[in-house]
C-alpha cells in the first residue's frame, strides 16, 4: 500500500473517527486521466476499493464529520475560549511566532501538498510567501500595538484594549483553501477558540496545515486543547449549525458577493458577527508617465491561476497616450503565460470549468464594441488550441474605448474569475481633468479589495491616493498581488467585505474594543462632579 496522509476529525486536541472518507488525488492525475482518476476516487470513497488499492496518485484522506462531531467541537471551543482569552497577549502572540517558524520549517512539504491539490508550483510558493509576510515580526509588532493602550490619569490607570469575541468559526473558499484557512491563526492570537470546516472538495491541505502547523504552535505555548478543532463536513448543514448555535460568536465566511452578503445578514439576524471575504474586482491604473514594461508585468498577474484569484487585477484603465504601446507589451506577456501540470515550474494557468460563462462575457463586450487584443481560445494542458475538450483558457485582453458606458459590460463591472482582462482607454483630456474622472471611476467600483497605480510622478500618486476611498489595499508602482509585511493580505469595502468591510486583520476583526479604568483612592462623588484632570503631561504607554 502506498503511504498516504490520513486525518480524522480533530476535536479538542484529539483525533476522532469519522463517518467515511474523502480521498484526495493528485490534480495532475485528474488532468491526465480524468475518468480513471474519478473511478479510483469514487471506488475508495464508496468502499468498492480498499486502501490496498491505493496508487501513487492518492495523496491522502480526511474523515467526514457529522453534526454531532461539530457540536462536540463547538462545546470544546466554548470551554477553551474562557481560559485562552485570559492568557497574556504576549503568550497569544507567541502562537503566531511559532506558526511562522513552522511554516519556514515545513515550507516545501506545504508547497508540495498545495501542488497536489492543483495549485501551480509558482502560485503555491506565492501563497506561502503571503503566510510568512502576514506573520512576520514587523506584522506581529504592528498588531501587538493595537491590543492594548494604557494612560495614567491621576489616581487612575486607563486602558483601551481588544477583547476576544469567543468562538470563531471559519469556512474557507474552495479555490485557496489552505492560505485562507490559516488566517485563523490571528483569530487565535486575539484569544478566540477556532473551529474550521475543511471543504469536502479540497480538505487535505487544510487539515495538514491546521494539524501540522497551527496545532503544534498552540501546544508550544500551552494553549488549551479545545482552542482548535478542524473537521471535514458539508457546507450547507455546517453553516446552518453555526448560525443556530448559541456557542458561536463570529463566522469568517469566504465566497461570492451575492451569497456572502445574504449570509452576513443571516449572521446578524442570529446574533453572530460576520467577517466576510467576498469577491474582488480590482482596478489597476496606468498613467502616461509609467514604466510600461513594469506596468505590463503587473497587469499580466491578471492571468495567474487563470484569473481565479480574488486579488488579481480584473480591470485596467490606461492613459490614452500610452494605450497602444502598453497593450502591445501586455499582449506579449500574456502570450508567454501557459497551462501545464501543477508540478511544472513555469505553468501559471489553472483549469477553468465555466468556459461557457467566459464566452458569454466576451461576446457581450465584443457586441458593445470592445476589441479583442489577444486570446479567446480554449487550450489543452500542453497549450495547444482545443475548442472541444480544452480545460484551460488562453489569456485574453480586450480593449474598451471610453470610461462612459464601460461599466455596462460584465467584464468591467463584476469579478469574472477567468483569464479575461478588459483595458479601458479613456478619451483624451487634460491630465488634471482626466485623473479626476479616472479616480471617480475607481471609486464607482462596487467592489473594493485592491487597487493600484503606475506613474512616474509623485504628485500624481499622491492625488490618486488622496481621492481613492475604496479598497482594503492601495499600491503604487508595485506588484498588484505581492504580499508585504504589515499591510493587509485580505479585506475590503463594498461587495468585497459587505457592510462595515475594510482591510481585514483577523486579530482586530474577531475582537472588540473595551475601555477599562483601574482607580485607587477615588471618591465616587468627586469622580461624578469634579472637572477632569488635565493629563497632557501624563505618561502614555502601549
Amino acid at each position: 500500500m502506498t503511504r498516504v496522509l490520513s486525518y480524522g476529525s480533530y476535536i479538542g486536541g484529539t483525533e476522532q473517527p469519522g463517518h467515511g472518507w474523502v480521498y484526495t488525488l493528485r490534480s495532475s492525475a485528474m488532468l491526465l486521466d480524468f475518468f480513471g482518476a474519478v473511478r479510483l476516487k469514487r471506488g475508495l470513497e464508496r468502499g468498492r476499493l480498499t486502501p490496498d488499492n491505493v496508487t501513487a496518485d492518492v495523496v491522502g484522506r480526511c474523515a467526514v464529520a457529522d453534526r454531532d462531531d461539530m457540536e462536540a467541537a463547538l462545546q470544546q471551543a466554548a470551554q477553551a475560549a474562557d481560559s485562552w482569552s485570559a492568557a497574556p497577549p504576549a503568550t497569544r502572540l507567541r502562537v503566531v511566532e511559532e506558526f511562522h517558524r513552522l511554516v519556514e520549517e515545513k515550507h516545501d512539504a506545504l508547497v508540495d501538498l498545495m501542488i497536489a491539490e492543483g495549485h501551480p508550483r509558482s502560485l503555491a510558493r506565492w501563497e506561502t510567501a503571503g503566510m510568512l509576510a502576514a506573520t512576520s515580526r514587523a506584522t506581529r509588532d504592528f498588531l501587538a500595538g493595537h491590543m492594548e493602550h494604557r494612560v495614567g490619569d491621576g489616581a487612575r490607570e486607563l486602558r483601551v484594549r481588544r477583547v476576544a469575541d469567543g468562538v470563531v468559526c471559519l469556512n474557507p473558499p474552495q479555490n485557496a483553501t489552505v492560505a485562507n484557512a490559516l488566517l485563523g491563526i490571528w483569530a487565535l492570537a486575539a484569544g478566540n477558540a477556532l473551529v474550521v470546516r475543511a471543504p469536502r472538495s479540497a480538505p487535505l491541505g487544510v487539515m495538514y496545515a491546521l494539524r501540522e502547523l497551527v496545532a503544534p504552535a498552540l501546544q508550544r505555548v500551552g494553549a488549551p486543547a479545545g482552542a482548535l478543532s478542524a473537521l471535514c463536513s458539508d457546507a450547507g448543514g455546517t453553516l446552518q449549525q453555526w448560525l443556530a448555535s448559541p456557542l458561536v460568536n463570529d463566522i469568517m465566511y469566504f465566497g461570492g458577493s451575492a451569497q456572502g452578503i445574504a449570509f452576513g445578514a443571516e449572521c446578524v439576524a442570529h446574533g453572530k458577527k460576520p467577517v466576510l471575504e467576498l469577491a474582488g474586482n480590482d482596478i489597476c491604473v496606468v498613467w502616461h508617465d509609467a514604466d510600461l514594461d513594469l506596468a505590463a508585468e503587473a497587469l499580466a498577474e491578471a492571468f495567474y491561476g487563470s484569473g481565479q484569484i480574488c486579488m488579481v487585477p480584473n480591470c485596467a484603465v490606461v492613459h490614452p497616450r500610452v494605450a497602444d504601446e502598453l497593450l502591445a507589451r501586455l499582449a506579449a506577456r500574456a502570450a508567454a503565460i501557459r497551462p501545464g501540470l501543477p508540478e511544472e515550474p513555469d505553468a501559471l494557468l489553472s483549469p477553468v470549468l465555466r468556459t461557457d460563462r467566459f464566452y458569454d462575457v466576451l461576446r457581450q463586450a465584443m457586441a458593445a464594441g470592445a476589441d479583442v487584443v489577444c486570446g479567446g481560445r480554449r487550450l489543452d494542458v500542453d497549450g495547444r488550441p482545443d475548442d472541444v475538450r480544452g480545460l484551460f483558457l488562453e489569456p485574453t485582453v480586450i480593449r474598451v474605448n471610453g470610461l462612459k458606458g464601460a461599466r455596462e459590460l460584465d467584464a468591467v463591472r463584476h469579478e469574472t474569475f477567468f483569464p479575461l482582462l478588459p483595458v479601458v482607454v479613456p478619451e483624451e483630456l487634460p491630465d488634471d481633468e482626466l485623473l479626476l474622472q479616472v479616480t471617480e471611476f475607481v471609486n464607482g467600483n462596487e467592489y473594493g479589495l485592491r487597487n493600484s497605480l503606475w506613474t512616474g510622478d509623485e504628485q500624481t500618486a499622491e492625488r490618486f491616493l488622496s481621492r481613492v476611498r475604496g479598497g482594503g489595499l492601495l499600491k503604487v508602482n508595485d506588484s498588484h498581488i505581492g504580499f508585504l509585511p504589515v499591510l493587509p493580505t485580505h479585506g475590503g469595502t463594498g461587495l468585497t467585505g459587505g457592510p462595515g468591510g475594510e482591510a481585514n486583520y483577523p486579530l482586530l476583526r474577531t475582537s472588540h474594543l473595551q475601555g477599562v479604568s483601574v482607580a485607587r483612592g477615588v471618591r465616587p462623588a468627586e469622580a461624578v462632579f469634579s472637572r477632569p484632570a488635565d493629563n497632557d503631561d501624563e505618561e502614555v504607554h502601549a
